[in-house]
This record gives C-alpha cells, structure tokens and sequence, in this order.
C-alpha cells in the first residue's frame, strides 16, 4: 500500500523525525511522562486526536515514543502507520495488565512471547486465521537479556489480547487461563503482532501488572501512568 505522509492520524511530514525504534503506551500521556522523565533533546512529532508522539534521545541514542490509544483498531492504525509509512523498524509495547494467575503480583513485569485472542482483527486485516499472534523472538531476548543486566525481574508468557474490558461473566477468565495458558489480558498485541509479521517488521510487548483478576489488587490510573517505570527502562535501552 502506498500513502503520502502526513498519514490521516500522523502530522509529521519527514520519516527521518521518527526513530527507528517506536516505544508505544496506550496512553498518550505516558508517552508525555516517558518524554519529559527520560529523553533529551525532546521534539513532540503529533498531537493528532490528542495521540501524543515525540522523538529524543537515550543515553545519546535516539528513540520515539507515542501513544497507541486503547484497543486493536487504535493500536492497528498507529502502528500499522508507523510501520509502513514511517518505515520504523520495531515497535515495543509498554502497558499494564491483569493478572490472570497467582503467580503474577501487582508491579510484576511481563514480556508477552505470544498473544491469543477472540479477535477478528487479523483475519479482517489479512487473512490470518490463528487465534494466536508472536512476538518477534530476536526481540525478545534482547529485551530479556537487557531487564537481566538492570537486574529487573521479568517473567516471560503468553497473555490474553481481549476486545471487551468489561464483560457481563467475569468469571470467563478462568476458562481463558486454563484452556488457553494465558497469564494476563491487554487488549493490544494481538494486532501489534499481526501488522509487525505481514510486514516484515518487529514487535514486542512489556507489561506491568495493574490489578489482578485472582488478588484483587489493583494501581490507580496516576501509578499506571507514572510508575511503572521498571518496564519504561527496560524498553528504553532498545535506543540506537
């Protein structure tokens, strides 16, 4: 597919502004947090729906960072954009999560190696009929061996990519975790993972548990915004 940028949801008019490297939250204003917290040399590239996007540096290395907004379509159009009008190379997924099992607590930090879900968003988009999409494993085990050097624990699995947060049985997350082998749910990487793999492109996932499902225990939107900063770190040394 062919497109002139500006795309109808990016305003910037040079690839080159946007790095190689996307770091992507859902939320916009984490994009804002993760710019003004971590980069240098901070240039705000769109501000299009108010989906927050900004280009800096990392230890001297540049990255991006913007903001995906909630749910596959969102997260299908931002990156798919980036992607293949943008020409970035690999896009990491920042988020949070809900625990599926009581093996995750509150804070943990999850990187996803495959994402299943009920969704049509990849059938509808490509043809691609599994109900389970991959990270990119290279990726992966860049982000792995980073999180050891930081010395940041990180458990590694499969999570649930949902379209419906609230849903009328609460309880279908059992037959979820124990059918399919799901630790958490999101409701993103499922299509990330799909744009990335018809594209030829890189993807990956860290989350931070938010709440848990199990517990009971949940964050309030100013911690999921503010302090999930072990996963910030982890993704920001993917800089180049």
């Amino acid at each position: 597919m062919s497109m002139n940028i500006p795309t109808p949801h990016i305003e910037v008019k040079d690839k080159g502004v946007i790095a190689d490297t996307v770091l992507m939250p859902g939320d916009p204003l984490r994009a804002k947090f993760i710019a003004e917290k971590f980069l240098e040399n901070v240039e705000q590239f769109n501000s299009v729906r108010g989906m927050l996007g900004y280009t800096g540096t990392y230890k001297g290395r540049k990255i991006s960072v913007m903001g995906s907004g909630m749910g596959m379509p969102s997260i299908g159009i931002y990156s798919y954009e980036l992607y293949a009008f943008y020409d970035v190379k690999r896009i990491i997924r920042i988020g949070s999560c809900g625990a599926y099992t009581e093996d995750l607590d509150v804070y943990d930090v999850l990187l996803v190696d495959e994402a299943w879900s009920e969704s049509s968003y990849a059938k509808t988009q490509s043809g691609y009929t599994s109900d389970t999409t991959y990270a990119t494993p290279k990726l992966n085990d860049k982000l792995a061996n980073i999180a050891k050097v930081l010395d940041i624990p990180v458990k590694r699995g499969k999570i649930h990519s949902s379209d419906v947060f609230y849903r009328q049985d609460f309880n279908v997350y059992k037959n979820i975790r124990d059918q399919y082998g799901c630790m958490a749910v999101e409701m993103e990487s499922f299509a990330l993972f799909a744009n990335a793999s018809i594209l030829g492109k890189e993807a990956s996932c860290i989350l931070t548990v938010s709440d848990s499902l199990v517990k009971g225990d949940v964050t309030t939107s100013e911690e999921r915004q503010n302090s999930f900063v072990k996963m910030m770190e982890i993704a920001l040394e993917m800089a180049e």
